[in-house]
């Protein structure tokens, strides 16, 4: 259905505006609310949804002027109209993408016919090397720009045939996923890390299913930061399945340009980056780390994966925080412009003007380097943790989270605060399944300990149950909800005694 009237609305030159059918983002009236914003954000005048999910979406409406809403049958049921059609446009608004992240402040992207087919064309022709008897299979969200650009219309516009799991089987029983990929002989599929950890997670390592991933050429990996480590327990898992590490292709990208910015090369699998942290977080140099042989050398070292070359057509620049364009291996903010870009956030002249220049540089708020004509992505700079002048990296403490026998990936959530007395304190907020008192304190110490001795910064450490970190619509952790979760429940007369204690220690 969904792609029925993606497409009638493109006939009838309407503008379509793909929105998440998502409870995990808070229940019932945390998704009502949701939708609402949404609505109201990009005035909406007729909205359609499947019929389970119909209730919420009148219910968000109720206080809107919308002049037609219903299910599939609701429009069926309407009169055909034989009108002319009008051709469409180079510079008309194909559809609004809402940014992932974007719940309680709505940015709704405006991607024009030009832009799209411009990434489309890169994609099929240079990313994907698209060849005869491809075939995709896909349970990405069509309400997200990889699932909608990636695997709705990249197949129409290259022709190849395309498999879909519904999201939610998918997160359900993730082996559908390899069954589907068996089954179809499929070519090409993505995945943000998560769902290559989720599959390990549910496989387990003695897993007896018989799986034959032997066609699967692009194993695609994007849309979040990208774990080498959970990447390789997957190829390593089902190895015998016939999947190649060789497979996995990483790439950069995101709804203000369409979807994809760069793709590492084909057939050659993750490139892992070593730099030294000491001088990432103190200098903002990614220097190539050598030396692997104690665990004190290996603490201090960090990975990124390389996520390639930039598509044809894209001008990129890594600046620093005066605007000036950085050399290889300093890391600064990434600044992109091209065909794919967006020409602004729908109804937002604002926040458009922040990120998007008079001469067409988008700011993607992310921070990264350059290795050889090659983009690293290190991760968003509003992520950043700032403690006493220095850089820390979310992820830097996140990994050692999953370190831990008692986390799993994708468990914790790292950010910074600042306290009553105006310092700034690392935070680090973990699911924990254990229940026993003694080893739940351990935890926290080996944690805080840890931290201290590889990144010399005090943490407070927060563990909470399981199934409580709050994702985006697309899946993705959010940082910055769980920290703006965080701050709702945290006495700080409670806590701050024990900050002091953990920052004399430090």
């Amino acid at each position: 259905d969904f792609i029925r009237f993606f497409f009638a609305c493109q006939y009838a030159g309407l503008v379509p505006v793909p929105l998440p059918i998502s409870l995990h983002l808070g229940g019932h009236q945390a998704y009502v609310t949701q939708l609402k914003r949404l609505l109201e954000s990009c005035q909406a005048s007729i909205a359609m949804a499947p019929e389970g999910f119909l209730p919420f979406l009148e219910e968000a409406a109720t206080e809107l002027d919308l002049v037609l809403i219903g299910g599939p049958e609701t429009f069926a049921s309407l009169e055909e109209t034989h009108g002319p059609l009008s051709p469409l446009e180079s510079q008309e608004l194909a559809y609004i993408q809402y940014t992932s992240g974007s719940t309680r402040w709505p940015r709704g992207v405006e991607v024009t016919q030009s832009a799209v087919m411009t990434n489309l064309s890169g994609i099929i022709q240079h990313g994907l090397q698209v060849q005869p008897g491809d075939r995709c299979v896909s349970w990405l969200p069509f309400y997200h720009d990889m699932g909608l650009v990636g695997f709705v219309l990249g197949p129409i516009a290259s022709q190849l045939s395309v498999d879909y799991l519904s999201t939610r089987d998918f997160a359900m029983r993730p082996r559908q996923w390899l069954e589907l990929m068996t089954k179809s002989r499929a070519t090409i599929s993505f995945s943000p890390s998560f769902g290559y950890e989720l599959c390990v997670r549910r496989l387990g390592e003695d897993f007896n299913e018989h799986y034959d991933l032997s066609s699967w050429r692009i194993a695609g990996a994007g849309a979040e930061t990208i774990r080498a480590d959970s990447l390789s327990r997957f190829a390593k898992t089902l190895k015998a399945s016939g999947f190649k590490p060789e497979a996995f292709l990483a790439c950069y990208g995101m709804a203000e340009c369409s979807l994809a910015i760069s793709f590492a090369p084909l057939n050659k699998g993750l490139e892992v980056d070593r730099v030294d942290g000491d001088q990432l977080s103190n200098n903002r140099l990614a220097m190539p780390f050598f030396q692997f042989s104690t665990d004190d050398n290996q603490a201090r070292c960090s990975k990124f994966v390389n996520c390639g070359v930039p598509l044809p057509g894209y001008e990129v620049q890594i600046r620093n925080k005066n605007g000036d364009v950085l050399d290889e291996r300093e890391s600064g903010v990434i600044f992109v412009r091209g065909a794919s870009t967006m020409t602004g956030y729908f109804n937002d002249p604002v926040m458009t003007e922040e990120v998007l220049s008079p001469d067409g540089w988008l700011n993607t708020g992310d921070i990264g380097y350059w290795v050889k004509n090659s983009l690293v992505i290190i991760g968003r700079s509003k992520d950043m943790i700032i403690i006493n002048g220095r850089n820390i990296w979310p992820q830097d403490l996140e990994f050692m989270a999953e370190q831990q026998a008692e986390v799993r990936p994708g468990d914790s959530s790292a950010f910074s605060v600042s306290s009553p007395d105006g310092h700034e304190i690392a935070i680090m907020v973990v699911q924990c399944r254990e229940m026993d008192t003694q080893k739940r304190e351990d935890l926290v110490q080996r944690l805080r300990s840890l931290v201290h001795k590889e990144l010399s910064i005090p943490c407070y450490i927060e563990l909470i149950p399981p199934r409580t970190l709050p994702r985006t619509s697309s899946g993705k952790l959010s940082r910055s909800r769980a920290k703006a979760d965080f701050l709702t429940r945290i006495q700080w007369e409670e806590v701050t005694p024990m900050l002091s204690t953990i920052a004399r220690s430090a």
